[in-house]
Parts: C-alpha cells; structure tokens; sequence
C-alpha cells in the first residue's frame, strides 16, 4: 500500500498541473487584451468572462458530483454503478445545456446589468459574452467526463488534454488578437474553440475506456433511471449548485465593486483575481485528492484511512500555500504588471497585490474542507456553511465601504475565513455520524 502522502499526491500533483493549465484560460485571455494597453477593453473582457465563468461555474457540480459518485462506487467494487453514473451526468449535463440555450436572449441582457457595466464596457463585453456563449454545452460536457474519469483516478489524463486545449488557447489567442487584430471577439473565439477542442479530446479518451460501452447499454436499463439513484445525485448536485451559485455572488460583488470604482480598478481587479484563482487552483489538486480518496474511504466505511488522508490532506495543502503565498509577497507586483501596459492598471495593482498573499494561504483551508464534504456526501453542511459566511461577506461589504478597495479585499477574505470555521466545527460530528 501506499504512503499517504504518495497517494494524496499521486493525485494532487497531476490535478494541481491540470488546474495551472486550466488557469491559463483567463491569464492568456487577460495578458493578450493587456497587450493593447486599452483599460476599457480589458475591463471588459474580464467582465465578459465573470459573466460566462458565473453561468458556468453554478453547473460545476457536474463534474465535482461525478468525482464524488465515481469514487464511492470505485470504493465499493461497483463497476456497473460506474457506468451508470457517467450515463446520468451526461444526460444531465446536455438538458442544462439545452435549457441555457434557450434562455440566451435574457440571461445576458440580466448578467451585464447585474454587473453594472455601461458604455463601451457593456458593448464590448457583450461582444465576448455572445461568441463564448455557444461553446457552454461544450464546457458542461467536459465537466461530466472529466469528473468521471478524475473519480477512477485516471487524473494524468485530464492532464494531457488540458495542457493540449491551452496550447491551442495560446495560440490561437495570439493569432487572433495580436496577428489578425480582432481584439475582443478573438480572445472569446480562441477560448471558444479551445473548450470545444478539449470536449473532442476527453471523448477519445472515453472511448478507449471499457466502461464506455456499458455506459452507452446503461441508458437503456431501466436501473440507470431508478428513482433512488437519481434522488442521490440531484440531492447531491443540488446542494453542489447551491454552494456554487452562492460562491458566484460573491465573485460577482467583487467584479461590481470593482466596476463602481471606474474601469482602472475593474481591471486591476480582474488581474488581481486572476493571481488568486491561479493559487486557488494549484491548491485545488488536494481538493481533487480529498475528494477522491475521501470517497473511496466512505465507500468502504474505513474511518482510519478516512482520517490519514484528512490530516495528509490538509499538512500538504497548507505547506504549498505558504509557498505560494511567499512568492506572491516578494514577486506578485512583478507578476501582475505582466498583465498589462496600462501604468495607471499597474499602479493601482500594485497597491493591493498583498491580499493575493493573505488568500493563497487562506483558500488552503476551503479547498481541502471542499474536498472532505463533497467526497464524504456532506453536501448539505457545506452549504450551510457557505450560506453564513456569504451573509457575512454581504455583511462586509457594506461596513468595509470607507476603506474603498482594500474594504473590497478584505470582505472577500473574510468569506473564507468564516467558511473554513464552520467546516472545522462541523467536521468532527459528521465523521463520527458516518464512520461509527
């Protein structure tokens, strides 16, 4: 058997190069639109993609819930129950496709004003919004079959096709934006046609998979549709949803803060969040790693590899945190000027970078906790965790208001804070639920 720390980062690692990759998506986006030196161009292509990423990432549960599923039915021996699962989150992934579609013309004009944008922001957003929008079924689809396959631990798969699909964002990113000068309709065309790239990788990869071909007989059993599995995985999914449409507002105030402050700070804090997302989404790796190996452990109803992977789990997380968050105190100015050749953005960029530092270590905690709850099956706690920190993050947000933007940050951090206390309290109680 493995050391724990070799399976948590047998794991962790492949998932953690992935979500750098995937990190790539906004920072290409944000470093090509930077090249223009035009604050309301890159304005608003970070308010275009906060738009779609906040469509989008309230389905995510697509893939969290199918890593979840998977691992619990690997855990248990349940190869058929795998098959089903992938057939469900399929299924379900194309209907919300299909429901998106046909609420486009509304769902836009509503996102942007919810956003505030005005002007020439709301024209050019929309621009991206308009292209992306018809690649999200493409998005929903890979969110189900990489979950599926992260839920067998066939993570280093995932890993080749998303460093493949952000080769071709690059790419394309700079022959389209740079080379054939179409600014923002081509950063949301290259992203566009990556994300239907990597949905055409992950189906090859599926379908060299044995299961595969049980899953195609499996929508045709009866038992795929029974109505006690699909009450467990909307019950799942829907607490999923809610704990992300939850963490959608609150990524949403911080885009609507920024864009009352004037487009200069919209767009410092577009690169400002895109630093923090890409330390959240290396520290993702453990969440993947919990998750899985949380799962399998629920599955078994092994409470001490439950524990070992808990604690192996949290020990590396935070000490990758502190690493991240030291390179952001001595180099994050540096890093974040990349992104732009606007002085004013750098400026003002350079003014808040230390809470980038302060959130590389505090993401730490609600990754790995994330990770536990949603592997476990504690869905339910974990959104009422998230529904008590978000009211304090509103809370916040309103007191915070004289100290303008560092009030902003400072709200924002406090979600995690209050977030990572509620899992802790909770935690113990739970494991002892369903692990006696």
């Amino acid at each position: 058997m493995q050391s724990p720390s070799r399976l948590v980062w047998s794991i962790a690692l492949p998932a953690m190069l992935t979500n750098v990759a995937t990190a790539l998506f906004g920072l290409a986006d944000m470093w090509v639109i930077g090249r223009l030196g035009d604050a309301a161009a890159q304005g608003a292509v970070e308010l275009g993609a906060k738009f779609m990423m906040g469509l989008l990432i309230v389905f995510a549960f697509l893939r969290t819930a199918t890593v979840a599923l998977t691992a619990q039915a690997a855990g248990e021996g349940d190869h058929e129950e795998q098959s089903k699962i992938l057939t469900r989150s399929v299924a379900v992934a194309v209907a919300i496709g299909a429901g998106l579609l046909l609420v486009r013309p509304w769902a836009v004009s509503a996102g942007l004003a919810l956003l505030e944008a005005k002007g020439e922001i709301a024209q050019n957003a929309r621009i991206y919004i308009d292209i992306r929008y018809w690649a999200g079924t493409a998005w929903l689809l890979s969110c189900a079959l990489s979950g599926w396959l992260i839920g067998q631990r066939r993570v280093r798969v995932i890993l080749v096709i998303e460093v493949a699909a952000n080769i071709l964002h690059v790419a394309l990113d700079l022959l389209f934006v740079l080379w054939a000068g179409w600014g923002i309709a081509g950063v949301a065309t290259a992203t566009a046609c990556s994300e239907l790239f990597k949905l055409a990788l992950l189906i090859a990869a599926i379908a060299r998979e044995p299961a595969a071909s049980r899953a195609l007989a499996a929508a045709r059993w009866r038992s795929t549709w029974d109505g006690q599995a699909l009450r467990k995985l909307f019950s799942l999914n829907r607490d999923l949803f809610l704990r992300t449409l939850l963490l959608t507002a609150a990524m949403a105030l911080l885009a609507r803060s920024g864009a009352q402050q004037g487009p200069v700070v919209l767009a410092a804090n577009g690169i400002l969040f895109q630093i923090f997302m890409l330390s959240s989404l290396i520290v993702d790796g453990f969440e993947s790693a919990a998750q899985v190996l949380c799962g399998e452990a629920k599955g078994r109803r092994d409470r001490g590899r439950f524990v070992i992977v808990v604690r192996t789990a949290f020990a590396w997380a935070f000490l990758t945190g502190l690493v991240i968050g030291t390179i952001y105190f001595f180099a994050g100015s540096v890093l974040a000027a990349g992104f732009s050749t606007n002085p004013d953005v750098i400026s003002t960029t350079a003014t808040y970078i230390g809470w980038t530092v302060l959130l590389a270590i505090l993401g730490v905690f609600v990754s790995v906790f994330d990770g536990i709850f949603v592997g476990a099956g504690w869905t339910r706690a974990m959104v009422l965790t998230m529904a008590f920190a978000m009211a304090v993050y509103a809370g916040a947000l309103h007191l915070a208001a004289p100290l303008g933007n560092h009030g902003v940050w400072l709200a924002f951090s406090l979600l995690f804070v209050v977030r990572a206390l509620g899992q802790l309290y909770l935690l113990p109680g739970l494991a002892r639920r369903d692990f006696n």
